[in-house]
């Protein structure tokens, strides 16, 4: 693990050289590539080295975050162009890789805590630094408080774990059940803030709105995900204390997921519809997680892995539109289709696979989640009716909003899209439809 982390590492000189963005574009997914091969495809921690290791678990989310980073850049070409600032955009992207890369990888508690809380720093950069509106400094506020708010219980709730049973190392996570319910809080409500959970989401819309489009792809793409990675590996110290209290997450989590989707309704911006319809998905997760059997925990990984490509693609798509008409606005971008005929067919591609089409990685995420939800109790079964089908209802919404209609009559003359964005597009699309032929990757990662 620690020849990756060196190869970034030695990397950073480069993002200052002139005329390198498209190599380190290149650089990233040369990396991606060297990942894939070096996986090991079993659920034992496999490439250790010092304090990093790689399980199944964390290879799919690493992986994941090479791709995002390497189509960040891709999509990120109006920063190259107008010649805004993209040396220190590469630096900070570098940056953030680094400590997802990290994150991931740290078998020892307290080092993935360290990690999960400094990837904040180079996100709220990017939202600040090269954000939209005026706004951004108030999202960049928002996002930070919410989550360090959250985090110092965690902090604490670490350290008197430690004193009590001198590891934090994962491996040793099963020998050990807790049943403390202030402890429990303070260990999970990061994760809870950063999925986010209905509730403690307000943060999420508002970064969403502000960033640019590279800030949106990664904070949908990946940093959603560490939430549920989180969460993921310390249920296993706190087995009988989520059976007591798992019937309130759920309840919050499917809940918070049908008022999400009508939310996603009303809305006019195309910014706001998608990322609000990541927080029904990520309740979804959260309720697979909170339900502690086999079913939940593979539904809610693969799940995460899907959305990730989903919902970043979708930003993409939002951002194609605003770079054209300078609006984000559903009554300004509409009637597409008779502008732009070929985007509309990825603009159907990713909304099918948002609203869980065959044969997108969602589907599988959604009926393992659905089986695990529906075995826990049955009267889940009305939430989950509502999410499914609203969740069709806001993508189609989405959809038919923006390429069908008339044109709206201030666009006389727009471009079509260049081979740069359809490449990302596929991108995108590909890996998400592809990754369902091995789905013993996420079902049988336990």
């Amino acid at each position: 693990m620690l020849k990756l982390l060196m190869m970034m590492l030695f990397t950073i000189p480069m993002c200052f050289i002139n005329c390198s963005f498209w190599n380190f574009q290149f650089i990233f997914m040369f990396m991606t590539f060297i990942f894939m091969f070096m996986g090991g495809f079993n659920s034992i921690w496999m490439n250790i080295s010092y304090f990093l290791g790689c399980d199944l678990l964390s290879f799919g989310l690493i992986l994941l975050s090479f791709w995002i980073c390497s189509l960040m850049i891709m999509a990120s070409g109006s920063i190259y162009f107008l010649k805004n600032f993209y040396k220190l955009f590469l630096f900070f992207l570098l940056i953030l890789m680094i400590l997802l890369y990290c994150t991931f990888s740290s078998m020892n508690l307290f080092l993935f805590y360290l990690f999960f809380e400094s990837s904040l720093i180079p996100t709220l950069f990017l939202i600040m630094g090269w954000g939209y509106q005026p706004e951004r400094l108030q999202a960049g506020i928002y996002l930070l408080f919410y989550t360090l708010f959250a985090s110092l219980p965690m902090m604490i709730g670490i350290f008197y774990y430690y004193n009590y049973y001198m590891s934090l190392n994962y491996f040793f996570f099963n020998d050990f059940y807790y049943f403390n319910v202030y402890m429990f809080m303070s260990m999970i409500l990061a994760f809870l803030v950063k999925m986010p959970m209905y509730l403690v989401h307000l943060w999420l819309p508002k970064a969403h709105v502000e960033a640019p489009v590279s800030g949106s792809m990664i904070l949908a793409g990946i940093l959603l995900k560490l939430g549920g990675y989180g969460l993921l590996r310390v249920m296993n110290l706190f087995v009988f204390m989520g059976k007591c209290s798992s019937f309130l997450f759920i309840s919050i989590s499917l809940v918070g997921g049908f008022l999400i989707s009508l939310i996603c309704l009303r809305q006019t911006d195309l910014k706001i519809l998608i990322a609000y319809s990541s927080v029904a998905h990520m309740g979804l997760v959260l309720g697979g997680i909170m339900t502690l059997n086999y079913w939940g925990f593979c539904g809610s990984y693969s799940m995460m892995i899907a959305h990730g490509l989903c919902s970043s693609g979708l930003f993409c798509l939002a951002n194609i539109s605003y770079e054209r008409f300078h609006s984000r606005s559903m009554f300004i971008n509409k009637g597409l289709i008779n502008l732009m005929p070929s985007m509309t067919l990825w603009w159907f591609l990713l909304s099918s696979s948002n609203m869980a089409a065959p044969p997108s990685l969602n589907l599988l995420g959604e009926i393992a989640l659905l089986n695990s939800l529906m075995s826990w109790t049955w009267l889940t079964m009305f939430f989950l009716m509502f999410l499914s089908f609203f969740s069709a209802v806001y993508t189609l919404y989405l959809y038919s909003f923006s390429q069908h209609g008339k044109i709206y009559s201030g666009k006389f003359s727009s471009s079509s899209g260049y081979i740069r964005e359809y490449l990302l597009l596929f991108l995108h699309w590909f890996p998400l439809n592809l990754l369902i032929v091995k789905s013993s990757l996420f079902m049988l990662w336990l």
